[in-house]
């Protein structure tokens, strides 16, 4: 008994997001690693050089023989081959290379992954040393991890913003009545933001440059008093480095289409929610998770613009790879919602 008990603690959780890679041990019940998903390759030979942390180091620093890839675009698997890479690297950075004992994996993916797609995850990890990987819906998880009672017979509103993709999903005991994929998340407000410069003040910035300006003064709704930021980037025009002053009602004005669309999402899938199930989420609002929902104000505007109650989780960034860690206690009732939904 003590060696089962062991071999299943090696379990863990991973959210495979297209921004960052975060991974849950069941062990250790907490978060064990937290990287960008971003990978080195030699350009000519495909070697992968660095991952994570060191790999975003070197985005759009790199010289021409070395590019900086992302795995995961749009919340989806865009290049195989550097994801089990990426995968095989994280799960040797916890556990070593004492392989003896491989752990049981739980992946999260996106609701509208194809067969194919589930597929190649799942090959991934298990050709990553995986014994036994499982995949749950990155919704499911999020409503796990936020503390939604996924299994009771009630209606629940989750809106998960990632990086790539916004998934809003309606969970009724433990599956997806109603649920709509995006892909405008968190990564389009950077865009957002870095074409507005460009356009307005011809300067060039970068994805950093654009994700600091997100975070400091981005906002979803007007300030009572506006936030102001000293922004460096490239004159288009001179060719120079230059520094403009942006302000945060500029900020909410290059990003407004795509917290728009996420609005429209939202709206979209409570006018297809079951009257009984609208009814429990009339009484208690929606859950609004994933790195994007960070966004100042966000939770207002939603609710604003539905009437509805919405609340921030409680941690945001963590709830999917939380939520997928606590499915790992909940196989059995996992595969009874896949069996029914095929």
């Amino acid at each position: 008994m003590g060696l089962f008990s062991f071999k299943s603690n090696r379990s863990i959780g991973i959210d495979l997001g297209t921004a960052n890679t975060l991974v849950y041990s069941k062990k250790h019940k907490k978060i064990v690693l937290n990287e960008p998903s971003v990978v080195a390759v030699e350009r000519e030979t495909r070697k992968v050089l660095a991952v994570g942390n060191e790999a975003k180091e070197m985005l759009g620093k790199t010289p021409d023989s070395i590019v900086a890839v992302r795995p995961l675009s749009e919340g989806v698997i865009a290049d195989y081959d550097i994801t089990e890479a990426m995968i095989k690297y994280f799960i040797k950075k916890i556990f070593g290379t004492y392989r003896f004992f491989m752990p049981e994996i739980m992946i999260c993916v996106p609701i509208d992954v194809t067969g194919v797609e589930k597929r190649a995850v799942l090959e991934a990890a298990i050709s990553a040393g995986a014994k036994k990987a499982y995949l749950i819906e990155e919704a499911r998880a999020a409503a796990l991890g936020s503390g939604m009672d996924i299994a009771a017979p009630e209606g629940n509103l989750i809106i998960d913003i990632g990086g790539g993709s916004t998934d809003v999903a309606v969970i009724s005991l433990g599956g997806t009545v109603v649920s709509k994929t995006i892909r405008i998340a968190g990564n389009n407000f950077d865009a957002d933001i870095i074409k507005y410069v460009k356009k307005t003040y011809n300067l060039l910035i970068g994805e950093k440059t654009a994700e600091e300006i997100k975070m400091k003064i981005g906002t979803a709704l007007p300030l009572e008093e506006e936030e102001t930021m000293e922004v460096k980037g490239r004159d288009l025009i001179m060719g120079l480095p230059k520094t403009v002053v942006i302000s945060s009602e500029e900020v909410r004005e290059a990003i407004k289409d795509s917290l728009n669309e996420i609005l429209q999402a939202v709206k979209s899938v409570l006018e297809k929610t079951p009257p009984e199930l609208a009814s429990d989420i009339v009484d208690k609002g929606m859950i609004m998770t994933g790195g994007g929902s960070l966004i100042r104000n966000f939770p207002e505007m939603i609710s604003k613009h539905t009437n509805l109650k919405v609340s921030l989780a409680e941690n945001p960034l963590e709830s999917v790879v939380m939520g997928a860690g606590l499915a790992l206690d909940q196989i059995e009732i996992l595969r009874k919602i896949e069996k029914a939904e095929r």
